[in-house]
């Protein structure tokens, strides 16, 4: 399991919780170009979408701690909502993330050691740590 997380630049807080992503076993303990580990984390993030969708149509009783935990969020769901489904288009998303990362728009840190070019060979172990940090964009810059 490649750990991941997510942070913007200047903030101490991380964007989301950590999570993880399985790597395909062919992937594990060889160098792997930067873009194909993004195209894994991506195509696992569209599918990770898609299932709180179909959950999210679905009415479910909520345990005491869920209730809690999402109250602290700001939202208390159980779910059955009408929200009609978003199309996700997989190759578009991979296209769109190794895009934003070629125009500068997040940086990729992997086990402590910033990526920079995304044909860079990285070698990923089972305990690899990944981290996107979002870069904020300056007025007038």
């Amino acid at each position: 399991m490649l750990t991941v997380s997510a942070r913007s630049a200047g903030s101490r807080r991380a964007l989301v919780h950590d999570w993880s992503v399985p790597l395909p076993d062919a992937l594990v303990g060889k160098p792997v170009k930067l873009r194909d580990i993004i195209d894994v984390i991506v195509r696992a993030e569209v599918e990770a979408f898609r299932k709180r969708q179909r959950e999210r149509r679905l009415f479910r009783v909520l345990t005491a701690r869920e209730i809690e935990e999402q109250a602290e969020r700001g939202k208390v769901a159980p779910g059955g909502s009408e929200v009609p489904e978003q199309k996700v288009d997989e190759d578009e998303a991979v296209r769109t993330a190794l895009e934003a990362f070629q125009d500068g728009l997040y940086l990729v840190i992997v086990d402590g050691e910033q990526i920079t070019d995304l044909d860079t060979p990285v070698p990923v172990r089972p305990d690899s740590r990944i981290m996107f940090v979002r870069l904020v964009l300056l007025a007038g810059g």
